[in-house]
């Protein structure tokens, strides 16, 4: 075997890894403060690379842009706990995975509606060029990737463990009623759980769309992130992590190896062959929280 051609196969599916578990990682945030699904995350990320893209190609400077998009994003935030989350309190969770449904076809129209349905190039200024690390060649933009996704992985870990706001979030995804009668404002806590995400979208966005152009398309790494979410577990920004990690490697791995012996293809539904063996074994994901009921 040609160990540095492995290595190099296998570190550039942990880096396109580090992509999908941008996606998933909103996912995580929505689903440990309702324990709903955000099926609307998709249409989140499209928007925010839409939006980024529109002001990019209207003149208006990189920070700036950046800015007001992550601005219109916790804008979304307010609304959203305004006239969808707030009107559903102590509903049952089909109520909110139906609402979040809803709430995707309403961003994916307004998006393409406002401001157009054709494809639209984002060049974030980082090159997809081959860096040479010794034997083996690694993407200069999936290393760049990588790093955004550490340092906003890191911020929210922080943000969610060490602090008084993380505490209280701990206590909304537990149950809802307890938390409002001990005083936890749970419309706060929803604002700062959706804005959050909705920074996550707006970084994977930006990234997913300076590869593959910001169109429609954006919608559908939700498919990718569903492997992650339940190999990782549903409940845990690590899982998130290492749930895209091990998809991106299997995925390329198998691609590589099993492709040309099975057919192609193979990356495509690898990551979902071996969620299904996760469930078998493991229905919570790795990092999933074990929940014990009394019948």
């Amino acid at each position: 075997m040609n160990w540095s051609f492995f290595v190099e196969v296998l570190l550039g599916g942990l880096l396109a890894g580090v992509m999908y578990s941008l996606v998933a990682l909103g996912f995580v945030l929505i689903y440990k403060a309702s324990g709903v699904l955000n099926f609307a995350q998709g249409a989140m990320v499209f928007l925010a690379a839409l939006v980024f893209v529109a002001l990019k190609e209207k003149g208006v400077a990189t920070p700036i842009g950046l800015a007001v998009t992550l601005a219109l994003m916790i804008a979304l935030a307010f609304f959203i706990e305004r006239f969808v989350l707030r009107p559903l309190v102590n509903q049952p969770q089909i109520s909110l995975f139906m609402a979040t449904i809803g709430l995707a076809f309403l961003l994916e129209g307004a998006a393409q509606g406002v401001l157009g349905a054709q494809v639209h190039a984002l060049d974030l200024g980082i090159e997809d060029v081959p860096v040479p690390l010794g034997p083996i060649q690694i993407s200069k933009f999936d290393l760049f990737a990588a790093g955004c996704a550490a340092v906003l992985v890191t911020v929210i870990a922080v943000l969610f463990s060490k602090t008084r706001m993380g505490r209280a979030l701990r206590a909304v995804a537990d149950d809802h009623e307890a938390a409002l009668s001990v005083g936890i404002p749970l419309q706060q806590i929803w604002v700062v759980v959706w804005s959050a995400a909705g920074a996550v979208a707006l970084v994977a966005g930006l990234l997913w769309g300076s590869r593959t152009g910001v169109q429609f398309s954006l919608t559908l790494v939700t498919l990718k992130a569903l492997p992650v979410l339940i190999i990782g577990g549903f409940t845990s920004v690590p899982g998130a992590i290492v749930g895209g990690l091990i998809v991106g490697a299997s995925e390329k791995l198998s691609e590589v190896y099993l492709g040309p012996k099975i057919g192609s293809g193979l990356e495509n539904w690898a990551p979902y062959m071996l969620a299904l063996l996760v469930l078998l074994v493991r229905p919570e994901g790795i990092f999933g929280e074990k929940r014990i009921e009394r019948v």
